[in-house]
Formats: structure tokens, sequence, C-alpha cells
């Protein structure tokens, strides 16, 4: 991955990679995320089996996704008592629409940082 601007420019990157760096997404959490998407609700524990991983692992990719909001968790009951987990992915119109929301905000920030970089520098 590259660790420039002037790099990313020059790399072959794709969709996915964009997704990752502006979510701060692992390549594990971006599997789990389409797959959720594909197949719809499931448990962490379904969804470890999919990606061959632990329930623990999966769970981890999870709250990830989660904490940045590519997923939310519904609560279902079970007949004889109790409840569990599924997990739901949003749909990709909600994730471009998160991204370009980051990306505005970042470039806000960015270049009001830019426009007192001569002050900045100056006060060294």
């Amino acid at each position: 991955m590259a660790h420039s601007i002037p790099e990313m420019l020059r790399a072959n990157f794709n969709c996915d990679d964009v997704a990752k760096c502006i979510l701060g997404l692992k390549d594990l959490d971006l599997q789990a995320y389409k797959l959720l998407l594909v197949n719809g609700p499931m448990t962490a524990e379904k969804l470890g089996e999919l990606l061959d991983r632990e329930r623990s692992t999966s769970y981890r990719s999870l709250q990830n996704l989660i904490s940045c909001g590519l997923v939310y968790r519904e609560s279902r009951s079970i007949d004889v008592g109790g409840y569990y987990y599924e997990y739901v992915a949003i749909y990709p119109d909600s994730v471009k629409k998160m991204m370009q929301e980051n990306i505005d905000d970042w470039y806000k920030k960015v270049s009001s940082l830019i426009d007192n970089i001569d002050e900045e520098l100056a006060a060294y």
C-alpha cells in the first residue's frame, strides 16, 4: 500500500483499496462486509465459517465494521427463550455516500491546514 498521495496516484489501486483507506478497514473486514452483503444477515459464527476463520476473528471484523458504520446488528429471539445477534450490511449506495462525506470532510480540513501552512512553517 502506498504511503503518500503521490505514491497512491502513481499506484494501480482499486475500489477495495480506496474503501480500506477511507474507512480504515483491513482485508478481512472488507471480505466480511461483502459476504454479509451477498448472503444477507448472519451470525458471527456463520460468518466465521464462510471466512474460514474462528468466530472470535469474525467477531472482531464485525466490530470494526460496526464502528465505521458499514454493519449493524439485530437481536433475534429464540423460541425457547433467549436471543442471538445477526449482523446486517448496509447497502453500497450508503457506503458510497459515507465515503464521499469522509473525503469531503478530509478535504476541508486539509485545505484549511494548507491555507495556514506558511504561518506554521515560519513559526520554526
